[in-house]
């Protein structure tokens, strides 16, 4: 990363979390030497700002990449959870010079046909993808019971050994605020458009080194597995105890693979 004064890392958190995910990984990083910067896309766990009305996936991670450039980041890893790796995929697929490496945790991405492999099979949750895209249905049953909403997917999605308190209570209240529902919801709305933008570099998989990181109660070997579809150099990892969640569920475990990751691939 010689374009910057120090090796950076951008972390980029999915639905329904906020930064408070990357709580371990970012002081992990910055012992290590890295400069952690979490950005936390347009309504996930924020009120949508008025103009940001295209949640296509390609189109946000278009809108991050300028971000970076302007800040005089020309060259920094990404490391992405859930809707976050699948905008980090494809700022790696448009701007190849300007990733050195992806993480990507817990996603399988949008276009790309893999299974879960048991237990996460039978624990990870199906039942969000299709209620969010459904027009007007969340909209309409979600406002006054988040905690019963969203409080299910991550007990559900973070399988035997949980969220801790805390954390799910931050994750519950954000998600609460005003604003932010009909902006999260739009991300699985254009999954079709998503979907397409994904499939297009199966073709010509990109060459950033990717460490694909699932949760055995998560989705486990299919991140590795899905994401060796569309890019050519894949290290998978899956941590025995986690679901969806494995840098906080197993901080030290995950922050170890991330770091030594990003310091072979700086």
């Amino acid at each position: 990363m010689s374009e910057n004064r120090t090796p950076t890392a951008v972390l980029l958190h999915g639905w329904p979390v906020t930064s408070e995910h990357w709580r371990h990984l970012i002081p992990a990083l910055e012992a290590a030497g890295i400069t952690a910067l979490p950005v936390t896309l347009p309504g996930l766990g924020e009120a949508a700002d008025s103009d940001a009305t295209d949640f296509r996936k390609a189109a946000l991670a278009e809108q991050v990449r300028a971000r970076l450039e302007q800040q005089g980041l020309t060259r920094y890893a990404v490391v992405g959870h859930d809707w976050g790796a699948t905008v980090g995929y494809l700022i790696a697929a448009r701007a190849p010079e300007a990733v050195s490496a992806l993480v990507v945790e817990e996603e399988v991405l949008p276009g790309v046909d893999v299974e879960i492999p048991e237990p996460g099979r039978d624990v990870y949750p199906t039942w969000h993808g299709a209620f969010n895209r459904a027009p007007g249905l969340a909209e309409r049953l979600v406002p006054g019971r988040e905690a019963a909403y969203y409080g299910a997917f991550l007990e559900q999605s973070a399988g035997p050994l949980g969220l801790s308190p805390d954390a799910l209570q931050t994750y519950i209240e954000a998600y609460s605020a005003p604003g932010v529902l009909g902006a999260a919801l739009a991300y699985y709305r254009t999954r079709n458009d998503d979907a397409a933008d994904v499939s297009a570099h199966a073709a010509q998989p990109v060459s950033t080194p990717v460490l694909a990181v699932g949760g055995r109660y998560g989705m486990g070997a299919a991140v590795a597995e899905g994401m060796s579809v569309i890019a050519a150099d894949v290290t998978g990892l899956v941590l025995e105890r986690s679901g969806h969640y494995p840098a906080e569920q197993e901080p030290d475990s995950a922050s170890s693979a991330i770091v030594e990751f990003l310091r072979e691939h700086s």
